[in-house]
């Protein structure tokens, strides 16, 4: 029987998502619960898989980049089939078109020029079946053998580099051969009237590549935020004293007892809790004419991945211990990592956190994640010399910033928010009593 595969509903407001990649190809025979491919949406990636055994058909129209609508048939799977019933179509088709016999190019040394080249042009395509697209075009387009050109890439393949550079030289020696006599006399003083380094010029070297569907969505969401909200930054500094000393103090009963790191992320969603519940309009945004307040705190934590920066929310953070909230942060970087975060963990926030300072940012002035009312910014620990009590003493610092929608958080609230931030982190006691 054969079983369709559809793309799921990933989301209530997505009607269609791109095919990133196929982790299995047609004829391959897959197993139940096994990733076929990746889909990509406008929020998060999500991973697609076998309900049965059987032999995957994908359907035309649906190769990796392909833009397909929620609910369409991408592919089909055959649950009668057995396992290893799909090999034997590749391996007769190979066998159907095998390379050329040793002794066809020997047989057409006095052919003529144009008979040597197409014939040599199959050669060339099929004497390496690892050749990326690109580099299959170049050795294609100039007849070039590639069991002649030194490869650089990894485990030895031909990198596009590789036979760009074989181009103007002797590599693909067939087809230049046979037409070098008659063109001898006129292109023997072409290099000394036009010296030219035998490479392709790095001017012209580019690469055009479409964006992920996730990429389109982060930067039409950056700048409606910019195109839409008043935005405006504050900012302060914090000593980190005293939430150093009480995490050198306890971090490794803190692992020991919870199997997790004891960051700094988990204070400062603390703190923008208490913050959030003193400035109630720095956890709501506007609706049309309206103001929606929220009695929630879903705190986002961006994170970076290979497909772009993501913003998946620590849900009800109010009701996380300290221990609750880093469990939390950590399995949300791990899900990106993995390419795991689904539409679910990245709706429903309220107030973003982003922190600059683990690649080493000193200062900095985020975006809110729209159509959030705020965001704030962390930054790079540093010590530097401050004056305490009258003395000038070597402090750990941190800059943090508070990015804000002027048109529903006055400037007051905003500093007032920083402000309520930085006592809490200076004093975590206080934080951790919540008083």
């Amino acid at each position: 029987m054969k079983q369709e595969i559809k793309v799921p509903a990933v989301g209530e407001s997505i009607t269609e998502a791109t095919i990133g990649s196929w982790t299995k190809k047609s004829g391959d025979f897959v197993k139940r619960n096994e990733v076929l491919m990746l889909l990509e949406t406008d929020k998060a990636s999500v991973e697609v898989v076998a309900e049965n055994d059987g032999v995957l058909t994908i359907l035309p129209g649906s190769e990796a980049g392909a833009t397909v609508l929620i609910g369409a048939t991408v592919a089909t799977l055959d649950t009668d089939a057995k396992a290893g019933a799909g090999a034997p179509a590749p391996a007769a088709a190979a066998g159907a078109v095998p390379p050329p016999p040793p002794a066809q190019p020997a047989a057409q040394t006095s052919a003529s020029p144009a008979q040597m080249q197409s014939a040599s042009a199959p050669a060339a395509a099929g004497s390496n079946p690892n050749l990326s697209p690109a580099v299959q075009r170049i050795v294609t387009e100039n007849q070039i053998d590639p069991s002649q050109v030194a490869g650089t890439g990894k485990d030895g393949r031909l990198t596009k580099g590789d036979v760009l550079a074989a181009t103007p030289g002797t590599a693909g020696k067939a087809a230049p051969a046979a037409a070098a006599p008659s063109a001898a006399p006129a292109k023997a003083a072409a290099p000394t009237v036009v010296p030219v380094a035998t490479g392709p010029s790095k001017q012209g070297d580019k690469k055009i590549v479409p964006m992920t569907t996730i990429r389109k969505r982060i930067s039409e969401k950056l700048k409606e935020a910019q195109n839409t909200a008043a935005l405006l930054t504050t900012f302060n500094e914090i000593d980190m004293t005293k939430v150093m000393e009480l995490r050198g103090k306890y971090k490794d009963k803190f692992k020991e007892k919870f199997g997790i790191n004891l960051g700094f992320n988990g204070f400062f969603v603390k703190a923008s809790v208490e913050a959030l519940k003193a400035f109630p309009a720095v956890n709501a945004w506007i609706v049309g004419t309206d103001i929606e307040y929220h009695n929630y705190y879903n705190i986002g934590i961006a994170v970076s991945t290979e497909k772009g920066l993501m913003v998946p929310n620590v849900k009800d953070a109010d009701t996380l211990s300290l221990a609750g909230i880093e469990l939390a942060i950590r399995d949300l970087a791990a899900k990106g990592r993995d390419g795991k975060i689904s539409p679910a963990d990245l709706g429903g926030g309220t107030f973003s956190i982003t922190n600059g300072g683990v690649f080493g940012s000193l200062l900095s002035t985020p975006i809110v994640n729209f159509p959030q009312s705020a965001i704030m910014g962390l930054h790079k620990i540093q010590d530097r010399p401050m004056a305490v009590n009258g003395k000038v003493e070597i402090r750990p610092m941190m800059y943090v910033a508070l990015t804000y929608d002027h048109r529903i958080i006055d400037g007051k609230e905003a500093v007032s928010f920083l402000v309520k931030i930085k006592e809490l982190v200076e004093d975590p006691e206080r934080l951790l009593l919540e008083i």
